[in-house]
């Protein structure tokens, strides 16, 4: 047995998937490399200051943080990737005697594409499905070993659990699981029917369950009102302490099942945070895509032989690549400052991009 061949790659195709996959995986290692080295050399006080356990600085912040950053970074490594080994092969003179051959230029894009489809389906994987199971790892360590948190409470939140019931916490300490000037509000049609003040309200985190100290309910049944006064009740509501964390980075560390249920809470809460919800479900799918329009374009900019050599290529590579990522962040913050739909948000640098790969793909010398 030969080893695997696939019929409608030939030679030529196999030689360039090989020289693509292998030029990205090896400009991964050396961002990889990189980006521990600098961020060792920042993080190292915060380590010592706070004691951090090296099994846990390596399994737990650096197996989070080099998963994350990667997959961030991938759209630039991928592009720098392209525009390397494809430069490389025009000043070797190696495209010209493929195109003159008789191989259309595309088809001798072919080969880009399918590896462009392996580095995507990669990275669709890491980010539905791994990256948050390590964000999880990365941002729990964060939080004890790198920027501790001494006031996690959260002030003033109104909170809609249900149809017809609405919470108000004036502060929310997370540390203790307790909130301070608790009210709970019930409707029935547009017109309250009861309404619980209580000094604060506790998480017990065994019956899993809130407990009410100190309450007054003032019951209203049309013209008739009812006041009861407690010391302390335990009742369920639709709630529970995550949903007043207030540390960065929370909802990159959900995986789908929570990020999709949070969002169906929010619809009905509306505590403000859903652009942020959809911007992170949404990248998580759109952002992959990135690997065709990048690849697209690289081969456009750098299969024609220049006088400047990869040098001029490789430079224009990374400052496009560069390009694309600002753009990417200019249109997350337009979407949460702005107004800007999420998902047009998430696209946009893509289909900019895209249309920029399709004019340089065009005007590309065949």
């Amino acid at each position: 047995m030969k080893g695997l061949r696939i019929p409608y790659l030939n030679t030529i195709d196999r030689y360039i998937i090989g020289k693509y996959l292998s030029t990205f995986l090896f400009t991964m290692a050396i961002f990889t490399v990189v980006a521990v080295v600098f961020d060792i050399s920042e993080r190292l006080d915060d380590f010592m200051k706070h004691e951090a356990p090296l099994s846990k600085i390596v399994f737990e912040y650096y197996a989070g943080f080099v998963p994350f950053y990667l997959n961030m970074l991938s759209p630039l490594i991928n592009f720098i990737a392209v525009i390397f080994f494809t430069a490389k092969m025009a000043d070797q003179t190696e495209i010209v005697p493929i195109l003159s051959g008789g191989m259309s230029f595309n088809r001798f894009i072919r080969p880009y594409m399918v590896a462009a489809s392996v580095i995507f389906v990669l990275n669709f994987v890491f980010s539905v499905y791994i990256i948050p199971r390590t964000n999880k790892l990365k941002v729990g360590f964060e939080r004890i070993y790198v920027k501790p948190v001494t006031n996690n409470s959260k002030s003033s939140t109104h909170m809609q659990i249900d149809d017809d019931s609405y919470v108000y916490i004036d502060n929310f300490d997370n540390n203790r699981k307790v909130g301070y000037h608790f009210t709970l509000e019930k409707f029935d049609e547009g017109e309250m029917t009861e309404k619980l003040m209580a000094d604060r309200i506790t998480w017990d985190s065994v019956k899993n369950n809130w407990r009410i100290e100190n309450y007054t309910i003032r019951i209203i049944d049309s013209l008739k009102e009812e006041m009861i006064k407690g010391s302390s009740l335990d009742t369920v509501l639709d709630m529970t302490p995550r949903d007043f964390e207030v540390y960065d980075n929370i909802f990159t560390a959900m995986n789908m099942n929570e990020l999709n249920a949070r969002i169906e809470k929010e619809e009905v809460r509306g505590t403000g945070m859903m652009t942020d919800l959809l911007l992170e479900k949404y990248k998580r799918f759109v952002t992959p895509l990135a690997a065709y329009v990048l690849t697209i374009m690289g081969v456009a900019l750098s299969s024609k032989k220049v006088r400047g050599g990869i040098g001029l290529s490789l430079g224009i590579g990374i400052a496009l690549s560069f390009t694309y990522i600002v753009f990417i962040q200019f249109a997350t913050m337009f979407s949460l400052k702005g107004g800007l739909a999420p998902l047009i948000a998430v696209f946009i640098p893509n289909v900019i991009f895209g249309l920029l790969a399709v004019y340089l793909l065009y005007k590309a010398p065949k």
